[in-house]
Formats: structure tokens, C-alpha cells, sequence
């Protein structure tokens, strides 16, 4: 008895030498098996990721939900028969403290399941940010420089503005020759557009001298305003630093980020304001509330009340580590039953094609002739068809599905295999081993499949990785476009549809994209070991 087909060609001197070649190239040979490993992680999705138990045991009884369907009366008694949530069951009085439990997988979230926001792990904390308010004060001064009076100028000092009176304004600022210019301009009587220059402080910070537009009059001014506003580095005066609080539920404050060095910052508010805060802070436990402006060391603080808040999507937090779509499920979850979803419907895709090409294209070079002219015109007017429309018109029908799209798909994934084996066995056909067959009588069907196609599967098989990747892509390309599979099931291109609504939702445009690059990267080099095996020219090089 003979051994099968498949045997003979494993066993084959020349493809055993190819796979010898293959396994050289250690990056098409371990790309291969991590593809490989990746898909069988991808089958036990159920048994890593999902939020049903692997097992559970109850009043001494076993059960495995992973695998068997059960209502939830058989756990709450309540008479209902519809699929329990058993993660609230666990917390049911039945499982807690008792010898009841259940055994989740290593990633209790399945891709379908919408989180409670009150399940996910953040900080439960309020933090009151302080953030100083640029100072801005006012100076009215006579033709000498002395000051007349000034409303909020002694902030800038550590004065008031009664200790600054009559003082010259150039015993604390320095002031530029262009400003000490406009100045007198305006003190003459004459016109003086608006001038903005940047001066020196008492500790060398910078601040803004201003003076505004003057129109002349025949009466000179007694006195000149002058407006100073903190410029580039406000709070250079040791007290107007920014510094955060932050509370508990009981309002107890568990910690103080200030500046190094200053005082300690909550006690320095009055027991009023502290009073304040603490009801804001309150109130933000049951909502947002609005910020505060308060004075303390003579200076001027808004206060913002901030609280991490959850609302999907959200970033990557502990249990969700690449985190929350907008619908509230676990992107690890997804992307995991994603790749399955992917890698299925390439391999389903790219087999199938690879039927049809090659019993298309085996059937036309055999015969040739007027089959073959026929079948080539057929095929031309065939791949014309806009794919896009018809899986358009077809969904609109019938409905999105795998199997709609997997079948659409493969109408006209199978033309351009057929051209290559077409060839194939235009160039084999009138070999002598193919005559040898024919005069010994052999049937067109045993010469097509057991002596032409398996002397001509060698585009077939060097194409099969790039077929791969790009079915997996086109599979991620109509997902984005909205005409792929069906909501919810778990794709790559719908979490890159979502990242394009929520664009500041980096982790539903990085962790997608990773995956579909490293999964395509993959099939590319397995790809390049394959399509260099079967080269017969191994050692040729372009110079």
C-alpha cells in the first residue's frame, strides 16, 4: 500500500532540503513558531481570558461554566434562568465566607463584557491643586519717581502699599531706559503710544512694566501710572509657589506636595478657608464642583478640586493593563479574542482562495485552448467587479457576518493565485514525465493532482504567508471602514475605529496597532524563510 500523498511529499529528498533551508534562517524559522504559539494562545481564549469561571465549587457540587451552560437560579435560588454574572455572584452572602468559591481565568474580563466604572481600581483620594494667580499691581508716580499711591504694588515687595508711599519706585524695580523715556514724554504733555517692556524685580525676577496710550493735553499730568504684572517666572519670590493637598473620604488630608523649603501650606489658610476647601472637597466625591479663588501669604491662589474620575475609555490601570475602550471592555480581552478572529479568518480565507485558484488555473493550463481563453475572459470580467460595493449591497442584505464577509472575500481572492498556477501548468503540461503519464493512461484528474500540481505548488506554497497578511490586514482595513464583522465581536480594526473617535486614547491606538504590526511583521518573515528555500539560484547575489 502506498502512503499518502502528503508523506511522499514531506518525505521528498527536495523538500526535506527546502525545510533544511528553511530552519536555517532563524528569523523566518522562529517567526514561525511564534505566530504558531500566538494562534494557539489565541484558541484558549476562553481558559485565559473570560469572565465566566473556569470552575466553581458550590455546596459540595462541581461545576465548569467555561464549558457548560448555567442558569442562575442553580447558584442565587431566585428562580431566574438567564446567564449569571458571576462576578457579582461571588460576592453574593452564598460565596462569601463559606465553602463556596469559584476559580476565574488569569483575566476575569471577557470581550464582551461592559464594566461596572465602580469595579475599576483608581485612586480614591481628592486632590486640591493650588496654583498662584499672576500679581498685578498699579503705581501712580509723580516726575521724580516717587509714588503718589498704589493699589496692590506692595505684594510684589512683602509690604503694603501704605509702607511704599512716597518711596521711589526705582529703590525696587528697575526701569529701563525705554520705559524712564516714555515717562517723561508723557510728564512734557505730548503724545506716548502704549509701551510693554520687561523689567527686574527686588529679588531679580522679571516683571512687566506697562503704560497705556497718552494723548496729549496742554495740561501736563501731576502723576503717571505705571501697571506691573509678573512675568516669565511668577512666584520667584519664595511665596507664590503652586503646591497640592490631598484628602481621603473622612477629609483627613494624607498628603502635602509643596514647594522644598516653604511653610507648611494647609496651615497657613484660616480655619474659614480651610472649611471651605474641605466642603469642596466633599461635594467632589458626588460630582464635579467649581474651583476657588483664595488670598493666603498675600497672595492670590485658584484652587481646582481634581479626582480621577472613570469614564470609558480609560487609560491602562491595575487589572487592565492595556486599558478601557469606549464601551467600557478590557482592551487586553479584546485584542487576544481579536487575533483569533484574524488569524481564523485569514487561514479560512487564504485556504479557500488557494482551492479555488488552483482549480481554476489547474483546469485552464491543462486543457488550454478555447477553455482556457474562455475561463480567462471569464476571470478578467470577474476581477473588474468593485468588491467594496458588492460587500456593501451584501451586508445590506443579508446582514455583516463572518461568514458573509469570508465568503465575499473569497469571490475574488482566488484570481491572482490562478494566474500563477495557470502558468505553472502551462510550463508543465508537455514535460516528458506529464507524456510518459498520458501514454501509460492515466486519467486527466490523477495527472493534474499527482503529477503536475505537486511539481507546481511552489507559488502556491511561497505565497501562502504573504496571502496571510494581507487578508489579515484587508480584514482590519474593512473593520476601521465599518463594513468588516459585526459589532461586538473582538477586531483590531474596530479598536482603531474607536481610537479615531477618541483621539487622546493613545492606548486604543498604540496596543491595536502593535499587535496588527507584529502579527503582519511575523507572516513577512516567515514569508521571506519560505520564498528563499524554494529559490533554486540559493547562492546568487546581486553585485
Amino acid at each position: 500500500m502506498k502512503p499518502p500523498m502528503m508523506s511522499r511529499f514531506v518525505k521528498n529528498p527536495m523538500t526535506r532540503r527546502r525545510i533544511s533551508r528553511f530552519k536555517e534562517m532563524k528569523r523566518a524559522y522562529i517567526s514561525l513558531w511564534i505566530l504558531a504559539l500566538l494562534y494557539m494562545f489565541s484558541l484558549c481564549s476562553e481558559i485565559i481570558c473570560n469572565n465566566v469561571p473556569l470552575y466553581v465549587k458550590f455546596h459540595g457540587k462541581s461545576y465548569f461554566p467555561v464549558v457548560k451552560f448555567y442558569p442562575e437560579d442553580t447558584f442565587l435560588g431566585n428562580g431566574k434562568h438567564t446567564r449569571p454574572d458571576y462576578h457579582q455572584v461571588n460576592t453574593s452572602s452564598e460565596f462569601l465566607n463559606s465553602e463556596n468559591y469559584m476559580v476565574f481565568p488569569p483575566i476575569p474580563y471577557g470581550p464582551f463584557q461592559s464594566l461596572d466604572p465602580a469595579l475599576v481600581e483608581v485612586s480614591d483620594h481628592v486632590t486640591a491643586a493650588f496654583k498662584p494667580l499672576p500679581m498685578v499691581g498699579t503705581a501712580n508716580i509723580r516726575n521724580d519717581f516717587s509714588i503718589v499711591k498704589s493699589f496692590r504694588l506692595g505684594a510684589f515687595l512683602g509690604l503694603t502699599d501704605k509702607d511704599i508711599q512716597n518711596r521711589r519706585i526705582t529703590d525696587f524695580f528697575k526701569i529701563p531706559p525705554e520705559i524712564r523715556a516714555a515717562i517723561e514724554l508723557r510728564f512734557s504733555g505730548k503724545e506716548a503710544p502704549s509701551l510693554s517692556m520687561v523689567t527686574t524685580g527686588p529679588e531679580g525676577e522679571n516683571i512687566k512694566a506697562s503704560l497705556s496710550t497718552h494723548r496729549g493735553k496742554k495740561r501736563r499730568p501731576k502723576t503717571v501710572r505705571i501697571t506691573f504684572r509678573e512675568g516669565v517666572t511668577p512666584g520667584a519670590d519664595g511665596g507664590g509657589h503652586a503646591f497640592e493637598l490631598t484628602f481621603n473620604r473622612n477629609l483627613a488630608m494624607v498628603e502635602e506636595v509643596s514647594k522644598p523649603g516653604a511653610e507648611n501650606s494647609w496651615d497657613s489658610l484660616l480655619d474659614a478657608q480651610q472649611a471651605v476647601i474641605k466642603e469642596n472637597v466633599r461635594n467632589r466625591y458626588f460630582g464635579p464642583v467649581d474651583n476657588l479663588t483664595i488670598s493666603m501669604s498675600n497672595r492670590k491662589y485658584r484652587v481646582d478640586f481634581l479626582k480621577e474620575d472613570v469614564r470609558f475609555p480609560f487609560p491602562p490601570v491595575k487589572g487592565h493593563i492595556m486599558g478601557i475602550d469606549g464601551a467600557g471592555r478590557d482592551v487586553l480581552a479584546r485584542i487576544l479574542y481579536g487575533l483569533r478572529t484574524s488569524m481564523s479568518f485569514g487561514l479560512l480565507l487564504v485556504v479557500g482562495s488557494m482551492v479555488l485558484g488552483i482549480a481554476a488555473g489547474a483546469i485552464q493550463g491543462y486543457y488550454g485552448g478555447l477553455l482556457d481563453i474562455t475561463g480567462q475572459r471569464f476571470i478578467e470580467i470577474w476581477s473588474a467587479l468593485p468588491f467594496l460595493y458588492i460587500m456593501i449591497l451584501m451586508g445590506s442584505i443579508y446582514g455583516r457576518s463572518f461568514s458573509l464577509l469570508l465568503f465575499c472575500y473569497g469571490l475574488f481572492n482566488w484570481i491572482g493565485i490562478s494566474y500563477y498556477v495557470r502558468a505553472e501548468f502551462l510550463r508543465l503540461r508537455k514535460l516528458p514525465f506529464v507524456e510518459a503519464a498520458k501514454c501509460m493512461g492515466g486519467s486527466s484528474f490523477k495527472i493534474i493532482f499527482k503529477h503536475i500540481l505537486p511539481n507546481g505548488m511552489v507559488p502556491v506554497i511561497t505565497f501562502f504567508p504573504f496571502s496571510l497578511v494581507g487578508a489579515i490586514g484587508s480584514l482590519a482595513a474593512l473593520d476601521y471602514l465599518g463594513f468588516g464583522l459585526p459589532s461586538p465581536t473582538p477586531s483590531w480594526g474596530e479598536l482603531l475605529y474607536q481610537a479615531q473617535q477618541y483621539r487622546w486614547a493613545w492606548w486604543l491606538i498604540l496596543y491595536p496597532s502593535l499587535a496588527l504590526f507584529i502579527v503582519m511583521l511575523l507572516g513577512v518573515f516567515v514569508g521571506e524563510g519560505i520564498r528563499n528555500a524554494y529559490d533554486p539560484k540559493r547562492y546568487t547575489r546581486l553585485i
